[in-house]
């Protein structure tokens, strides 16, 4: 067997544990929740009709920021958008639904890190939470970095 060959094996092999991967991670107590969470959400009329409000708002809210804080209608329009917000999570599915998409977010991230860190410690991960929860500081933000 040549390289060539062994190369689309290794290729090949590892596409399907990448696909055993996500059929496992599919099944998980979290792609469930985050499912059927999902499902009932979309399906409270209550929900739709706020959810239809707020892209609404965000719309207006949308055309007031592009002139600022200066803008008459800015703090109406922001303080709409976060009436409409605090509305929308006191429906079960909603709260639900964010609780269910964060723990399968986390989920998500925790088995990148892991691939990634199979490969090497200095590759990046990207990550939805604004407040890294690693010991590095200062890369980014204009001090020297520690991590490493």
């Amino acid at each position: 067997m040549n390289a060539v060959e062994s190369n689309v094996l290794d290729m090949a092999s590892l596409l399907l544990r990448a696909y055993d991967l996500g059929d496992a991670i599919l099944q998980s107590r979290e792609a469930n929740d985050y499912l059927r969470w999902k499902r009932e959400m979309e399906q409270s009329e209550e929900a739709r009709r706020l959810i239809r409000e707020m892209q609404k708002r965000k719309e207006k809210f949308a055309e007031c920021e592009r002139f600022g804080h200066f803008h008459p209608e800015y703090h109406k329009a922001l303080e709409a958008v976060k009436e409409t917000e605090r509305e929308l999570e006191q429906i079960e599915a909603v709260a639900r639904f964010k609780e269910a998409e964060n723990r399968l977010d986390e989920l998500l991230h925790e088995v990148s890190l892991i691939i990634a860190r199979s490969v090497s410690d200095s590759i990046k991960v990207p990550s939805n939470n604004p407040l890294p929860v690693s010991g590095c500081g200062g890369c980014g933000t204009g001090g020297s970095c520690s991590c490493g």
